[in-house]
């Protein structure tokens, strides 16, 4: 059977920052091992993306098109949303081949499967959660499918949605097969992070309240063992050289140890590569930060999100201002760059919290200063999601209401504080420039 994977928009327009679609090409190994013939489509990286995705149809003429749809909005406190190009690509897929199977995927689509399957009948099937196991099982069962993990599939007037998949073997992970999707094609232009990003673990045990990680991926973390990951920056190391890796765990350092084994076969490898992904701040130490840098982390990014104390408590954190500060003293003293992210006007602002992130912030800054090793901080309001906690709170509170739609961006941002975010990116900005031009304020 053809089967076309293909990547939706990802981004609000022409962008320079691309990120290597690994879920969707890890998803195609498994669809070609079981027997299938694979193509992929990442409408990212064409100039013309419904051009090329009409152009792809016609000549290949695929039996299955699956569409993934990584995101719903840009976030970043932007109101533009990517919903509407993913509704085109899939009509347009029904237009230019209406005798194809249209299944729908991806982490956006994982998060609104119902609501996206009754605006687009001409999807035939979705998948939430992991595919590895369910995409080829369904491609061999399209007429009559039986009750996989994550199938979508209509009822009547209604969809049915089945328990996602999160439990699939990581210590039987294959290695993508990156033939199908030349990783090169990816290298130039990124200035945020790397573009082809490694998974070395899945799910997440952390309770935050903003974030939908433990809902998509589970909250046991499987961890690949450590060669294995290692393995895959190898062959991308030597066979495309590729010398720059981003992780795509939700937290790359926990549990304690693993990335650890990682760094350690990085060195008795000698694999000269650079790396970054998202610390936790309390599994960093002084023994360990090393480790990292030694191996090649070229960016400890933190999220800590909370300001304060009182914010670190109401997003669920499990952190304290003091493990922020000891991880930030730690990174400073290193030779690698950090950036922080945090969240502004969190439930529960007052005008005493909002003078207690001003003092964090300048905290921070001074830590850097002495090595001028800051690379950013990122301050955001935040997105709600359906299913977390925020999204309760916002409704107690009369943030959102009944009719609100959550599919397109909605952001915690009430009054007095809605300005908030817009003090501390001019404080952000001021002692960034004036680190990294050496002036001192």
């Amino acid at each position: 059977m053809r089967v076309l994977l293909v990547q939706a928009l990802s981004t609000e327009g022409p962008a320079p920052e691309r990120v290597y679609p690994i879920g969707l090409v890890s998803l195609a190994t498994h669809i070609k091992k079981a027997g299938h013939q694979v193509d992929i489509l990442d409408m990212n990286l064409e100039e013309d993306p419904f051009g090329a995705l009409k152009e792809r149809l016609l000549d290949f003429q695929p039996e299955v098109v699956g569409l993934s749809l990584r995101n719903i909005d840009p976030l970043a406190n932007k109101t533009s949303s990517l919903v509407p190009p993913f509704i085109v690509a899939v009509r347009l897929v029904a237009s230019v081949l209406p005798g194809a199977w249209i299944i729908a995927g991806g982490t956006g689509f994982s998060l609104f499967p119902q609501r996206l399957m009754l605006e687009l009948p001409e999807i035939h099937y979705g998948l939430v959660g992991e595919g590895e196991i369910s995409f080829p099982a369904l491609l061999s069962s399209l007429e009559n499918p039986p009750s996989l993990k994550g199938l979508c599939r209509r009822d009547g007037g209604k969809v049915r949605v089945n328990l996602p998949a999160r439990d699939f073997n990581m210590e039987q992970y294959v290695h993508p097969s990156r033939e199908l999707l030349d990783p090169s094609l990816y290298l130039a232009g990124n200035n945020y992070v790397p573009p082809v990003g490694i998974e070395a673990k899945r799910g997440c045990s952390f309770q935050c309240s903003y974030c939908v990680y433990p809902r998509l991926q589970g909250r046991g973390l499987r961890c690949r063992p450590p060669a294995g990951v290692v393995d895959d920056m190898e062959i991308l190391y030597k066979e495309y050289g590729i010398k720059r890796f981003h992780f795509t765990d939700p937290v790359l350092n926990h549990p304690r140890g693993h990335l650890e084994g990682i760094c350690r076969e990085l060195l008795h490898r000698r694999l000269d590569v650079r790396w970054s992904g998202f610390f936790r701040e309390d599994c960093i130490d002084e023994n360990n930060i090393g480790l990292f840098e030694q191996a090649g982390c070229e960016c400890f990014s933190f999220s800590p999100d909370g300001l304060c104390q009182e914010s670190l408590d109401i997003l669920g954190k499990q952190l304290s201002e003091a493990d922020i500060l000891r991880a930030a003293d730690l990174a400073s003293r290193s030779d690698v760059v950090t950036v922080y992210h945090f969240m502004v006007n969190v439930p529960g602002e007052t005008e005493q919290t909002c003078a207690k992130g001003v003092r964090l912030l300048e905290r921070i800054y001074e830590l850097h200063e002495r090595k001028r090793n800051l690379g950013t901080v990122v301050l955001n309001n935040i997105r709600i999601l359906p299913g977390t906690h925020i999204e309760a709170i916002a409704r107690e509170k009369g943030v959102i209401g009944p009719g609100t739609d959550l599919l397109y961006p909605v952001y915690y941002n009430p009054e007095p504080f809605n300005a908030y975010r817009y003090h501390l990116e001019t404080l952000n900005l001021y002692r960034n420039v004036f680190m990294w031009q050496g002036v001192k304020k």
